[in-house]
């Protein structure tokens, strides 16, 4: 087991005035080694914590006078010590072993730790999981955490997975459950594999077995050009509207039985159905926002001005390992963008790069708000190929192709949800693409924040497209593949 590091220490904090030192390794806080970053801020909770600090090569101890409750102003270098607990499973439709060969080491690192499910919504298959990890949960209360279910006919469970422990995996879902653990699950569906008959299962095995599950999300298989999987294909439209409407059926069948929608679509399946996304209230406060379930709703709201709209945090891709606070991704940001957006003279236009996904979502929001000068650049990710098409995937080898043949003039705004501390997944950093870009938080409010900013002497745009008494955010119209 490694020791946490100190990377960053915050000015005036007691940890600062105690003397402790960015690089020092914590060993120990009062007298207890540390697993991961849960154990390390409930051992520093207390009031005067004594650290014994590993420090050029010698052991050195501080105590750190602080009242219980106040923070100690540390920020550690990960947010496991110990080891990680990697994945065992090996399903087909496993996105990391579509991943091409050269990439940073840490994307191919499959975990299966619970303890990452809870600091940063990774979904769990529950295989490794044992006594010990219930207990912990129960007595810390590591509330939510997230499971891969895929399907709650054992014997299926266990094939997709490729683990015979799949079978039997799920007994922990409900100790969970009894125990009042908040638990969201997932349906990663394969064509031809677990959906039709397959998905009415386990809609049926939720409500019968699994009642008490905060969410349930029916997410469409990620296939990339890499993949090797002969039995993985695309969903057609067909079945993409087949699955629309099981889940909106099962809508009412939980929200006869248990007073809420529980199951939800995720947005890929509208935009391949070519239907429109549901209103805001029957996402149920978007518990799976990060899911990609709700999310084009959720930015929606947010751009036309309801705070209360979910706010996609800045996860990105694989974020426990590249970039994201130890803490987890409920930690607060720091505003990640600080580059002026004014337009300087000789600019034509403002420029949204994003998916392809997200460039079909974003046209009908910007012209409905008054923004019709705003062009949209969904760039096509030739990286991944296959149906690998949000934002959060978009790589700088596809961005720097598509900006090579824009225009020089123009002003260029980056959902920063492919980001992970300024890098895309292939490496590439912001400051090399061909043209000068700004990354902006990937919700609607601060996008609209960035567009207004642009220009000192922009009026406030008048919705053009909704009648009055709406907002341009109510009806998203149908999306399509293109």
């Amino acid at each position: 087991m490694s020791a946490p590091r100190v990377v960053a220490i915050r000015a005036g904090s007691p940890a600062e005035r105690a003397g402790v030192r960015s690089g020092d390794e914590i060993l120990s806080i009062d007298g207890t080694a540390p697993r991961d970053v849960i154990e390390y801020q409930m051992l520093v909770e207390g009031a005067d914590p004594e650290l014994e600090l590993g420090r050029d090569g010698g052991r050195v101890r501080l105590v750190v006078a602080k009242d219980a409750g106040v923070p100690l102003g540390v920020e550690v270098s990960s947010a496991l010590f110990d080891r990680v607990r990697t994945c065992d499973n090996h399903c087909e439709f496993c996105f990391i072993y579509q991943l091409p060969k050269g990439m940073r080491r840490s994307l191919y690192l499959k975990d299966d730790d619970y303890r990452l499910s809870f600091l940063y919504g990774n979904f769990t298959t529950l295989t490794r999981f044992t006594e010990m990890d219930l207990e912990r949960v129960i007595e810390q209360r590591l509330s939510p955490i997230f499971v891969s279910v895929h399907s709650t006919n054992p014997e299926l469970r266990a094939r997709m997975l490729r683990n015979r422990r799949g079978a039997t995996s799920l007994r922990w879902l409900t100790a969970l459950l009894d125990a009042g653990i908040e638990v969201h699950a997932q349906v990663v569906v394969c064509p031809g594999v677990n959906d039709g008959d397959a998905l009415e299962e386990t809609m049926a095995g939720v409500l019968d077995r699994y009642p008490g599950l905060a969410s349930v999300a029916c997410v469409p298989l990620g296939l990339s050009r890499f993949s090797s999987e002969p039995a993985m294909r695309l969903h057609t439209a067909v079945e993409a509207q087949a699955v629309v409407g099981l889940v909106e059926e099962w809508q009412g069948i939980f929200l006869q039985h248990l007073g809420r929608r529980v199951v939800f679509a995720a947005d890929e399946y509208y935009l391949m159905a070519g239907l429109p996304f549901p209103p805001a209230t029957s996402y149920e406060g978007f518990p799976q926002h990060e899911n990609g379930v709700g999310m084009a709703r959720a930015f929606a709201e947010s751009f036309g001005g309801d705070v209360s709209a979910a706010r996609g945090r800045r996860a990105g891709f694989f974020a426990w390992v590249d970039g994201a606070p130890p803490e987890g991704y409920r930690a607060p940001r720091a505003p990640r963008v600080a580059t002026s957006l004014h337009r300087g003279a000789g600019v034509e236009r403002v420029t949204i790069l994003s998916g392809v996904y997200g460039a079909e979502v974003l046209r009908p929001i910007l012209d409905g708000a008054g923004f019709s000068d705003v062009r949209v650049l969904g760039v096509e990710n030739r990286f991944f190929g296959g149906n690998i098409a949000v934002a959060g995937l978009l790589t700088f080898s596809d961005l720097e192709r598509a900006l090579g043949r824009e225009a020089e003039d123009d002003v260029y705004l980056l959902p920063d949800s492919c980001l992970s501390e300024g890098r895309f997944l292939d490496g590439g950093r912001v400051e090399d693409l061909p043209r000068p870009v700004v990354a902006v938080a990937s919700d609607g409010a601060s996008l609209r924040s960035a567009l207004l900013e642009t220009s000192r002497q922009r009026t406030p745009p008048t919705p053009a497209g909704p009648p009055a008494g709406t907002t341009a955010c109510q009806a998203i119209p149908a999306g399509g593949r293109r």
